[in-house]
């Protein structure tokens, strides 16, 4: 089963988390977490990996949709978006909100929002490659 879309970009981590973050802007999307994986794990087990971020994505206006149709969803918000070191180049991938949705059971109006979510989120990372 494939959960996610994605990207491989031929360009260095760091501009490309800041890209990452300014195209899901562009999307209606704001991050509202980042979790750092390589740090964490340094940390806390002594273990090191590429460059490996999570970024916790909100688009409030779709939350608020889909918090209408489920109140469970919040189990599931907000998107996820890894950011991640592969060699010279650097993979984007993001959740499938429709994923997320089959994992919420029957349709509650959830089916729509996932769309539209997913369609936002394609566009942005489609706008990376450009």
């Amino acid at each position: 089963m494939d959960y996610g879309i994605g990207v491989r970009l031929d360009r260095p981590f760091a501009p490309t988390v800041e890209a990452v973050t300014a195209a899901l802007r562009e999307q209606g999307f704001g991050v509202l977490t980042t979790v750092d994986i390589r740090a964490t794990l340094r940390e806390k087990i002594g273990e090191d990996i590429e460059d490996y971020l999570i970024l916790g994505a909100c688009n409030p206006a779709l939350a608020h949709r889909a918090l209408g149709a489920d109140r469970r969803i919040g189990l599931l918000l907000p998107c996820n978006v890894v950011v991640r070191a592969d060699g010279d180049a650097t993979v984007v991938e993001a959740v499938d909100p429709q994923t997320l949705v089959a994992l919420a059971g029957p349709d509650g109006g959830l089916d729509e929002v996932a769309d539209e979510a997913a369609r936002r989120l394609t566009a942005a990372l489609d706008s990376l490659r450009g």
